[in-house]
């Protein structure tokens, strides 16, 4: 583990530190807009991991609620520097993530991830992850 590493959830006026990115940890570029769009709406959550003043590691979130059962933490994307793998960063992010659903009241996170990617699965088995059932992933085009 990567004791050095800046590991904290940003809060919605810090957009300006995804101006600074490492490759490979996003899918695509950081767009300002859409980062304060993320980070000004209280039910997302995005933790970071800061080498120096760059993002090397990401993990992001969304808490939500159903008329029916109590919030849970839907966990979105999880991405870290090729430079920084192997870290136990991705770890660090996820605990992050874990600690703010509990702070929320949230039972339950989840995760999806594909079946031939090995790495996620031995972290998520390794944080204490149950898989479940073969979900089946549907796409819907909307424009």
């Amino acid at each position: 583990m990567d004791d050095t590493l800046d590991c904290r959830i940003l809060g919605a006026d810090e957009g300006d530190v995804l101006s600074r990115v490492a490759d490979g940890v996003f899918d695509g570029p950081v767009r300002p807009e859409l980062a304060n769009a993320f980070l000004g709406d209280d039910r997302h959550h995005l933790a970071v991991a800061i080498d120096g003043r760059i993002v090397v590691g990401m993990a992001s979130a969304l808490h939500y609620v159903h008329p029916d059962k109590p919030a849970e933490l839907w966990i979105n994307e999880v991405g870290v520097a090729p430079s920084h793998r192997r870290r136990g960063i991705a770890r660090r992010l996820l605990e992050a993530l874990f600690a703010r659903g509990r702070s929320l009241g949230c039972r339950e996170a989840w995760v999806l991830t594909k079946r031939d990617n090995r790495a996620a699965r031995s972290l998520y088995a390794a944080l204490g992850g149950d898989e479940e059932e073969q979900p089946v992933y549907v796409t819907f085009t909307l424009s």
